[in-house]
């Protein structure tokens, strides 16, 4: 007798499932909205699906996502098949003691699954990439075969088994006619639950990949630190389909395994070779396809390559296919969304990286620890020709006799606010602390530049290392917390576009940016003075590739490339060739993009503070982010 649902149940299931999977039905709606911006709605469109077609980035992680999959499905479910068959004949404290090292990956934390298999490899020496990413999905696999295979085969009576053998069967036709029919259905929902788990892994995934290889979670999660593209909408509503569609598989497939291994015993062998034939060929033709797809992306290295990292959205993706095309040399580009995160992949392995691009502080941090190379400037006459000296001069700073660093951006950090939402006078870091503000404000998720406005605003210098005066900037941090919407990197820009927020800490060429998608935004520097940086490109001292990586550098230089550059990305250029060649007079004559002496003499240049130093910060940040 089936209970009636009570009234209070349905609401309480229906509110479950609002908060589940209305961010879902949000993501898949904006995937069609016209309107970059997730504050309006700009009308109907495919354009953001047709734009993800086009992208090489996208598609190649997509074939690397499916092909990795696959395999690691075939061969887990061959393994964890056999594996459960196996242990069905073993002692049950053996079987115990199997089962728990077997179950490990699934037990631990992705994070320490993740974190071990990396280790592992670098011991072994193995170059991070296709290879060591397909190893950990097929470690992490077999468990959940295991899982589903082998309930059943402890179901299965081996009376019939041991007859056929008796009759002189061999022991794999016997197992094949007799054992299998009835396993099918839980290899085929153990192999689904493992593709599954493969092509949605983030985790592990990032902690074994290497430079230049991506798959979808891991493209898609460097992108939504950068700030969120209507590309990526799309290609997570069609990934949330994907899954959504194999996990109903899967759990249809465990709903019917009774059903379907009843008919198997009745006589149905037939049937379920022919299903079994249906599944081989289906699987085959896939494993062709990707391959194909695949094939050069995943498995091949071009002999002439340089590896770049460089931060988020910073170039014109046209220039890297410029210099391919003309010099011949494959780009392998990766993002980092902080001088931090760039700092701990290079500290860990020097030879991920040929050429890198971080801030002026991390680049002096990097020389003390004897991480960059340096330059031979003989190879980069276009570095010393179209860079301005007033530059080099400034780089002095962190790379004091410039043997380090070519300036490849520059400029200021100050207050973006909305002269709609904002109807006072914003020359003052003080504004940022208004309790008429409150949950308008977005702060930088960045140690330097959040501690940057507070030591500013208290007239303490940007680089102070003095204790008292981070206690200061700290408690202050903590005081403003509740005013503060978000702490966050480049949403900054999104948001003040979409209007809303109403004050954000922000980067000069983002400013720029801004102002062009919404009129109502403003940019200042506060009085108090604030921080004037300079992103350089530099070598790994481990780079594998140096005259490719000089290559690159150079021809960034060029002033032609350094006005795509520019106008791309907004961010100042250092080229004096190429700030003359700026048409929009309004934007060469700007500012904000070019700050005159006066401005100027306010800011200051980020050094490196020193393991002292970085102690005192990293330490105040997690009692700031603690009270966020």
């Amino acid at each position: 007798m089936n209970r009636k649902t009570n009234p209070v149940e349905k609401i309480y299931m229906g509110i479950i499932f609002l908060f589940m999977y209305a961010p879902i039905v949000t993501l898949i709606v904006l995937s069609f909205n016209k309107s970059k911006s997730r504050a309006k709605w700009g009308g109907f469109t495919f354009q953001w699906y047709l734009n993800l077609v086009q992208d090489s980035e996208v598609l190649n992680a997509m074939a690397n996502t499916l092909i990795i999959a696959l395999i690691a499905t075939i061969v887990s479910t061959v393994i964890g098949t056999a594996a459960s068959v196996a242990l069905t004949g073993m002692k049950r404290r053996t079987r115990s003691l199997i089962m728990g090292v077997t179950n490990i990956p699934m037990i631990n934390a992705d994070i320490v699954t993740g974190i071990s298999l990396m280790l592992l490899f670098k011991v072994l020496h193995f170059d991070a990439g296709f290879i060591t990413v397909l190893i950990a999905h097929i470690t992490f696999d077999i468990p959940y075969v295991m899982l589903s295979v082998l309930p059943r085969m402890k179901t299965i009576s081996p009376s019939v088994y041991e007859a056929a053998l008796d009759l002189g069967a061999e022991p794999f036709f016997a197992f094949r006619r007799t054992i299998l029919p009835d396993l099918a259905p839980a290899i085929i929902s153990g192999s689904l639950m493992a593709f599954t788990m493969s092509i949605d892994d983030f985790i592990i995934t990032y902690f074994t990949k290497g430079s230049g290889f991506d798959t979808l979670s891991t493209k898609i999660y460097s992108e939504v630190k950068r700030g969120i593209r209507p590309e990526i909408y799309a290609l997570s509503a069609i990934i949330f389909v994907a899954v959504l569609i194999l996990l109903l598989l899967s759990d249809r497939m465990k709903l019917q395994s009774g059903k379907l291994a009843s008919r198997a015993r009745a006589g149905g062998n037939e049937k379920i070779k022919k299903i079994g034939g249906i599944v081989a060929l289906a699987g085959v033709s896939l494993a062709i396809i990707l391959m194909a797809l695949a094939f050069g992306g995943v498995f091949s290295k071009k002999s002439t390559q340089v590896f770049v990292y460089n931060a988020g959205e910073y170039i014109d993706p046209e220039v890297i296919e410029l210099f391919q095309k003309e010099t011949g040399i494959e780009v392998v580009y990766d993002e980092f969304e902080s001088n931090e995160i760039m700092y701990a992949k290079i500290a860990s392995d020097g030879a991920a990286y040929d050429v890198l691009c971080p801030s002026d502080y991390m680049i002096a941090k990097m020389i003390s620890n004897d991480m960059l190379m340096k330059l031979d400037w003989p190879e980069l006459p276009n570095a010393q020709n179209y860079i301005g000296r007033q530059y080099y001069e400034s780089a002095q700073a962190f790379d004091p006799s410039n043997e380090y660093a070519v300036p490849y951006c520059w400029g200021t950090v100050g207050i973006l606010y909305n002269r709609e939402m904002v109807h006072e006078s914003v020359n003052s870091w003080d504004i940022l602390w208004n309790p008429k503000y409150k949950g308008e404000i977005l702060m930088q998720d960045s140690i330097r530049d959040a501690f940057m406005v507070a030591l500013a605003r208290r007239g303490y210098s940007i680089n102070s290392v003095d204790p008292d005066e981070i206690n200061t900037a700290t408690a202050d941090l903590i005081e403003q917390a509740p005013l503060v919407q978000a702490y966050v990197i480049d949403q900054v820009r999104d948001k003040m576009i979409g209007n809303e927020a109403a004050l954000g800490v922000i980067y000069s060429g983002e400013a720029i940016y801004t102002r062009r998608e919404n009129e109502n935004l403003e940019y200042v520097i506060p009085d108090e003075g604030s921080n004037v940086w300079i992103d350089g490109w530099v070598i790994s001292r481990d780079a594998r590739n140096i005259e490719n990586a000089l290559a690159w550098i150079d021809f960034l230089c060029r002033p032609e490339i350094a006005l795509m550059n520019f106008e791309y990305i907004t961010y100042s250029t250092p080229n004096l060739a190429a700030q003359e060649m700026i048409e929009d007079e309004e934007i060469r004559n700007s500012k904000v993009a070019f700050p005159d002496d006066e401005t100027l003499s306010r800011c200051d240049t980020y050094v490196s503070l020193g393991e002292e130093g970085d102690r005192l910060y990293n330490e105040a940040w997690k009692k700031v982010k603690s009270a966020d």
